[in-house]
């Protein structure tokens, strides 16, 4: 008899893990609280208590090819960063093709998510859930939390001294829709995320002035990258997340400044970071600089206090006439429906093994499934992490003990903060390409380089020097997909099938970079074997 197990929420996270519930043989039930599917990704004109809002601009931040699920790559037609509504169609036809609507409850709320008496032996769960006023209680033998942790506002006005007697308006970034309503204000934005960055953009478009204030500072990147080519499809590769792990800090240190100032220069814009050692997310926005360069965005230091009309900052200077303040400073997670004791989040801590399982339960039955923030598209992170915990539910693999899970939180936790530094808003940060192969390895699905090389060296060149997207985690194990080969190898031409649009004369344009890199690849493996000689 198939295991059933419990999906909350039908976004991103909760669609994928259906389909790897049914991959694996699993019987899933999603409880879905919204009348439909997308999450986060489906725009609402108002904003809906327990559910994540985002504003009508929002545009991806990651590419398609590294955006898709592995085995189903997004039309060739579609654009390389999509609109939310253009996400959401993906979804649907996603959702429509492996017939995961079935397994849908929509408009119902899970209100406890409880062990069973017998939880010990059994690892089961009760769900409580409520559809149109009923309740009703059922038991499940594994439950996948999938409702994300961009739905409870984190407003910090304790460190906003005078908020009490400010006379204009202010509110949290999940509150803001459209840019209409605030012609010719003065507008605040506290944040430098993407978020803030997005949304000072579109107001300064019809504001008299927006100010953006931030504490540390933040790189910021364009979406276009080397040849025009979308940014993550350059950045994200094995060779340099390579070099990221084997040279000293100040080196990629180095590299990180001269790449990122490239655009331009973060210091002249008031931009550069606090502190340039940490690996924190970059802005990913187009307008930014040149918003700034028009003077239609100024950039400040931290609030200090707040009067009834005017914000006074920490560099001692002084703008009178706000209007408007708009708090773009992130999330709390939140699981209401959870037992405090289930998955905690305290001291800027996720307590969770790889960020998904509770270490101190006797059976791994529960899984959170999408509470991470990577330095890369979130897709593919939720993808191998629902691929890892169903077969965790299945018995295929297993977690270590109470204790190493415990050690391997704590010491994670270390390295974040070396990293990512201790702020609240970086306490789900963690590293991409590493962390994916981190759960591919867990369920075998974690290409090997030279096993490829000696097969396959055309397609082993692009696997360690092409973009890492999620292709490649379908190369081998179990789940192997027959297309990701091909997928991997056709990516270019859906990168500029969108882009393509007048016919042009081919051009003859001899290039020496493949050979290059064949030669490359052979040093790294030469190096290898070199390096065990040697010992």
């Amino acid at each position: 008899m198939a295991k059933k197990v419990a999906v909350i929420g039908a976004g991103v996270s909760g669609l994928i893990s259906l389909k790897c519930c049914v991959d694996e043989g699993l019987e899933p039930t999603c409880f879905e609280r919204t009348k439909d599917i997308g999450g986060l990704w489906r725009f609402q004109e108002n904003v809906e208590d327990g559910r994540a809002s985002i504003y009508q601009s929002v545009i991806t931040n990651t590419s398609k090819e590294m955006s898709c699920f592995s085995d189903f790559p997004m039309p060739e037609d579609f654009p390389n960063f999509l609109h939310n509504s253009k996400l959401l169609e993906y979804f649907r036809i996603f959702a429509k093709k492996f017939d995961l609507l079935k397994y849908i409850q929509f408009q119902t709320t899970v209100l406890s998510v409880k062990k069973r008496p017998d939880f010990s032996s059994s690892g089961q769960w009760e769900v409580v859930t409520e559809n149109k006023g009923q309740e009703q209680s059922s038991v499940f033998d594994a439950v996948m939390v999938c409702s994300g942790h961009h739905i409870l506002p984190h407003i910090p006005l304790e460190e906003f001294p005078g908020i009490g007697r400010f006379k204009g308006q202010y509110f949290h970034s999940r509150q803001y829709k459209c840019p209409e309503g605030f012609e010719g204000k003065h507008i605040l934005v506290v944040g430098i995320g993407n978020s803030a960055a997005d949304i000072a953009v579109e107001l300064s478009k019809k504001a008299a002035q927006v100010f953006i204030s931030t504490r540390g500072g933040s790189w910021t990147m364009s979406r276009i990258s080397k040849d025009g080519y979308p940014w993550d499809m350059i950045f994200h590769t094995r060779f340099k997340s390579m070099l990221q792990d084997v040279l000293p800090r100040i080196v990629v240190k180095w590299m990180r400044n001269q790449q990122m100032n490239r655009w331009f220069s973060h210091e002249n814009y008031a931009l550069e970071p606090q502190n340039k050692n940490l690996m924190k997310e970059s802005i990913v926005n187009d307008e930014l600089p040149s918003h700034i360069l028009r003077g239609a965005i100024k950039v400040k230091s931290k609030v200090r206090e707040l009067t009834e009309t005017s914000a006074i900052f920490e560099d001692g200077t002084v703008e009178e006439d706000i209007d408007v303040i708009v708090f773009a400073t992130g999330y709390t997670p939140s699981f209401p429906f959870l037992e405090d004791s289930l998955v905690k989040v305290e001291n800027n801590m996720v307590s969770l093994f790889k960020y998904m399982f509770p270490p101190h339960h006797e059976k791994p039955t529960l899984a959170c499934i999408g509470l991470i923030q990577p330095l890369g598209s979130i897709f593919p992170t939720v993808e191998l992490q629902a691929r890892w915990a169903t077969r965790v539910f299945k018995g295929l693999c297993t977690l270590p003990s109470e204790k190493t899970m415990m050690e391997d939180i704590i010491e994670r936790h270390k390295k974040r903060i070396d990293l990512f530094g201790e702020s609240q808003s970086q306490i789900l940060q963690t590293n991409y390409i590493s962390y994916l192969d981190e759960l591919a390895l867990e369920i075998g699905a974690k290409p090997e380089l030279l096993s490829l090389l000696l097969k396959d060296p055309k397609l082993a060149v692009k696997v360690y020097f092409g973009p890492c997207n999620s292709y490649q985690y379908r190369l081998v194990g179990p789940g192997q997909w027959e297309g990701a080969r091909r997928a991997i190898l056709t990516q270019k031409q859906r990168i500029l099938k969108p882009l393509k649009t007048r016919a042009l004369e081919p051009s003859s344009n001899f290039s020496v970079s493949f050979l290059l890199k064949i030669l490359g690849l052979l040093a790294v493996v030469v190096a290898f074997f070199s390096r065990f000689l040697w010992f």
